[in-house]
């Protein structure tokens, strides 16, 4: 073996600490410890993006590979942490994604989302989510060797999802004794504490490996209210909503202005002054409790016969909760109990002019805040055969295996409330011998029933009343993976540069999900978002073959040339079959530079949410195209045509929300999304400079046809100031109500599907740079940073649409910074260490949202086509800290601080929620300490 190509991945065991360690391509593999197979392990490995077992370690891909050392050293208590801080991440949910999240945690390279993100365990399919994303809280930190995350597209390989890259997660093999750990940690603040436990016990002789770990974490709580940044009450705050309490209501046959009985007294209500400020209520980071349990072990039945096994059981149980129910819309008929206008109830005709019905907004706060608990359980089996032989004496690998996942969640909602109830509630009442009972049509008392009193403050709606209207809902939602493989690698014949490697295999594969919504969810009588049963599945049938050819070796200027192909055929039931290919290269003019590029297409297929989700009701933003008339005579025509006149005004003026639910719908019909990835890149390990090592890559991905909803605001626009294909493509999505109480023709109903729309492409560059400098009497010093660079992500809403450049920007919950770099500095001398580690994410603009220009860096800024104010939110740096010293009784002591120097996150003015993004870190030092015993 040549040994200049094992000379860096000797180096990665002395790496610095930190998610920066290794964008050092395709070293990952001679990390594994295997104890019983020695320098003949090292001979034949597979690397993650091939699946030709070879002894040269570098590859024409990219990698990136964390040990499990280096995740010990970030003080953090789950894997997803980590993966969320490499430089090549971009926005994805973790835990402090409080609203629009269901506890998960997930990766997503290059920006391009989770789901085109594809995550491995030990090389095989991990259990996605009906969306088709990999929850990364269903794998335990403590089971982990190594992960390895290969940035380049691997759809020949793999199969769909692997466009913006992969993530391969290694478990732990050939472990010999027994480990336990424990950490502890918490912010400074007092709050936010993390526990987790592990231990794991092993076995291996000259036939057999068993390893068994169960570990168990407990991450608590940070509640918005206790960071300033997310408390609100500032001038402007996300928190802020116009429906609180004391209810206020709006008299239909009045003014129709909004007012509230304050201290016995009827006073306009102002909702831009006196809105109620919900972010206290809400969680900033939310819990989590996980348990899991794990499995593994190999038996050699026979000599090149070996039968291998891996089972897990993994249990989250997560919450989050926001403010109280806001409930709007109330009929509070004019023969309740509680009707100011009734002149026999308890307000005594305090609104004059006779019993009328009023339209009541209130804020439930009496029920508590809508609380989601999530009870998800994981089971992952996989068993296989795996075996050598040799043929014309060539040697080959070959295995066949069957992999069965399954995850069942189920959630409880608290604090809805059941529309029906409401409206019995709010509808007819009176006192009768001292006790105010709900009536029905005829007078009779309606057994069960609790009116309430929405106009009064806080705790005037009764522990009864809402006993009587509220709900627990009861969610479920099972997603079961299914797959039978076969594989064989090996040497075909030898070339004049060296043997000819192949790969080649087949895979069946089935993915169904369900999910079915508590009863009162699904038939719409529920105050929140209506949402319909899902139920489908689809099967695969695939087969690859990949080639390693080498073409020169050992001449001047190509101390190598080597090509690699692959092509991968997928035959889907529910859309037909797709061909994606590969080509890649490496280039070697001497032995310190290599020289590699790819070009490789990849696919999507469409996720179970996909083709099958049930409708869902969204209350969406827009603005009316028909409003006062339209923009220009083209559109006042097409509204004219629909029978919408210059005289329209949009329910709730122009960017309200819409006062009927929306519809999000699926479509069975959709394509995969395809794509096309590029590399370039070099790695250089000057012989000159001992430990020193640098690689820098270009990276270009297209992706066509990507699934997407068109929002609410691109139908409408595209109906009324689209092509004649396009005015029919979307008008059909929505209707108009001609007698719309209080706005005729109002658009009470549309449908948002999924489609094959748009367009996505990402340009930019990775470099890493290792440094391990000679040891001296101080002791050893590495130095590594990692960096990427986006220089474009551009993108189109449909073929024809105009293309936005997002690099730089920020968008609600969707940063797209141009550089995120990580620097660590390690010290280590005999038992003793430190890491210190810098993270930076460039600074972003964002739109300057209109009535907060005193606060926008740019408010005066204009372009071509106008006005175009911006508030420019700044670079980051967080400073990391950890200590350790290995004690003489074999154990490792760690105590560390993230954000030493209590860094805050930007500002931003357009985050739906807590004034900053969730990408970045929650305000405060977080402190931790970390014990681990080997026996």
């Amino acid at each position: 073996m040549n040994h200049r190509s094992l000379r860096p991945a000797a180096r990665l065991g002395l790496l610095p600490a930190g998610i920066a360690i290794a964008l050092i391509p395709a070293f990952a593999s001679a990390q594994e410890t295997d104890s019983s197979a020695g320098a003949k392990t090292l001979d034949r490995i597979e690397v993650t993006g091939s699946r030709i077992k070879r002894a040269d370690l570098e590859t024409s891909q990219p990698i990136f590979t964390l040990s499990r050392a280096e995740i010990d050293k970030q003080g953090v208590t789950s894997v997803a942490d980590v993966l969320q801080r490499i430089s090549s991440n971009g926005a994805a949910l973790n835990t402090t994604v409080n609203n629009g999240n269901s506890g998960t945690a997930g990766i997503s390279l290059r920006n391009l989302g989770s789901a085109r993100t594809l995550v491995l365990v030990n090389g095989r399919r991990w259990t996605t989510q009906t969306d088709g994303s990999v929850d990364l809280n269903t794998i335990p930190a403590s089971i982990i060797e190594r992960v390895e995350v290969l940035k380049d597209g691997a759809s020949t390989i793999y199969g769909s999802d692997a466009i913006a890259g992969v993530v391969n997660i290694i478990t732990r093999r050939n472990f010999d004794g027994a480990e336990a750990g424990a950490y502890i940690g918490q912010y400074g603040q007092g709050d936010g504490t993390r526990q987790a436990y592990d231990f794991t016990l092993g076995t291996t002789n000259d036939r057999s490996t068993l390893l068994l770990g169960a570990s168990y974490v407990k991450e608590e709580a940070v509640m918005a209210g206790d960071r300033k940044i997310s408390a609100g009450g500032a001038p402007f705050f996300s928190g802020n909503s116009g429906t609180g309490f004391p209810g206020a209501f709006v008299d239909a046959n009045g003014d129709n202005k909004p007012y509230r009985i304050i201290d016995g007294k009827v006073t306009p209500y102002d909702a831009n002054t006196q809105g109620y400020n919900t972010a206290p209520d809400n969680y900033l980071v939310t819990p989590q409790e996980r348990t899991s349990l794990f499995a593994q072990g190999t038996f050699n039945i026979v000599d090149n016969l070996t039968f291998r096994t891996e089972a897990l059981y993994n249990e989250r149980k997560s919450e989050q909760l926001l403010a109280a129910m806001p409930v709007t819309g109330i009929n509070l008929t004019g023969d309740s109990y509680y009707n100011p206008t009734n002149p026999n109830g308890f307000y005594n005709g305090l609104v004059p002019g006779g019993a009328r019905d009023l339209i009541v907004a209130r804020r439930m706060q009496e029920s508590g805040g809508r609380s989601y608990n999530q009870n998800v359980k994981t089971w992952h089996f996989y068993s296989a055969l795996e075996g050598a032989f040799e043929l014309g004496g060539r040697n080959f690998d070959w295995d066949v295996g069957y992999r069965y996942d399954k995850t069942d969640e189920n959630v409880l909602t608290y604090g809805f409330f059941n529309k029906s109830a409401l409206a019995q509630a709010n509808g007819r009442s009176e006192l009768r011998d001292g006790r105010v009972v709900c009536l029905d049509a005829r007078g009779d008392v309606i057994p069960g029933c609790v009116p309430m009193n929405p106009l009064g403050g806080n705790g005037s709606i009764t522990p009864e009343a809402i006993g009587y209207s509220a709900f627990t809902a009861h969610d479920s939602n099972t997603v079961i993976s299914k797959s039978y493989t076969a594989n064989i690698s090996g040497e075909l014949f030898t070339l004049p540069a060296g043997p000819l490697g192949i790969a080649a295999g087949y895979e069946h594969r089935t993915e169904s999900g369900q999910y079915d919504p508590d009863a009162f969810v699904a038939a719409g009588l529920s105050t929140g978002n209506p949402s319909k049963p899902t139920s489908g599945s689809y099967k695969l049938d695939e087969f690859y073959v990949e080639l390693a050819i080498p073409v020169l070796a050992d001449l001047p200027f190509a101390k190598l040339l080597d090509f690699s192909v692959a092509a991968r055929y997928s035959d889907y039931s529910n859309f037909g079959n797709t061909l994606n290919s590969k080509f890649g290269f490496r280039w070697k003019p001497f032995d310190d530079l290599m020289i590699r590029g790819n070009y490789t297409e990849g696919f999507r297929a469409p996720s179970i949410d996909n083709l099958f989700a049930g409708d869902q009701g969204s209350y969406e933003t827009f603005t009316d195209p028909c409003n006062n008339g339209g923009s220009n005579a083209q559109i006042a025509a097409r509204c004219a045509g629909q029978g919408v006149g210059p005289g329209y005004v949009q329910y709730g003026g122009t960017g309200s929300q819409s006062v009927e639910a929306f519809t999000w719908t699926s479509n069975t019909q959709l394509q995969p999304e395809t794509s096309t990835s590029k590399t370039l890149g070099f790695v250089y390990n000057p012989s000159w400079l001992e430990g020193f090592d640098i690689s820098v890559d270009w990276y270009k991905v297209k992706i066509e046809n990507a699934i997407t909803r068109p929002e609410a605001q691109f139908i409408l626009d595209k109906c009324y100031g689209g092509t004649p294909g396009e005015q029919a493509q979307y008008c059909g999505l929505f209707s108009r109500n001609a007698v719309y109480p209080g706005a005729p023709n109002n658009i009470d109903k549309l449908r948002m599907p999924m489609m094959n729309l748009a367009e996505y492409q990402v340009e930019g560059y990775d470099v890493t740079l290792n440094y391990r400098l000679p040891e001296t009497s101080w002791g050893k010093f590495a130095i590594t940073w990692d960096t990427s660079y986006t220089s474009d992500f551009a993108i189109k809403a449909s073929q024809d649409s105009a293309v936005e450049h997002r690099a730089g920007l920020y968008l609600r919950n969707d940063p797209y910074w141009r550089i995120k770099s990580n620097m660590y500095l390690d010290w280590t001398r005999g038992d003793i260490g430190m890491t210190w580690g810098m993270r930076y994410k460039s600074g972003l603009d964002e739109v300057c949202p209109s009535g907060l220009e005193d606060y926008c860096t740019q408010p005066n800024r204009v372009t071509a086509d106008g006005p175009a104010g911006r508030n420019h939110m700044g670079g980051v740096t967080y400073h990391d800290l950890q200590l350790r010293v290995n004690t003489p009784w074999n154990a490792t002591v760690s105590v560390g601080a993230n954000n030493v120097f209590d860094k805050q996150p930007p500002m931003s003015l357009t985050a739906p929620y807590n004034m900053f993004d969730p990408q970045y870190d929650v305000p405060g030092r977080f402190y931790y300490m970390q014990y681990r015993q080997r026996f």
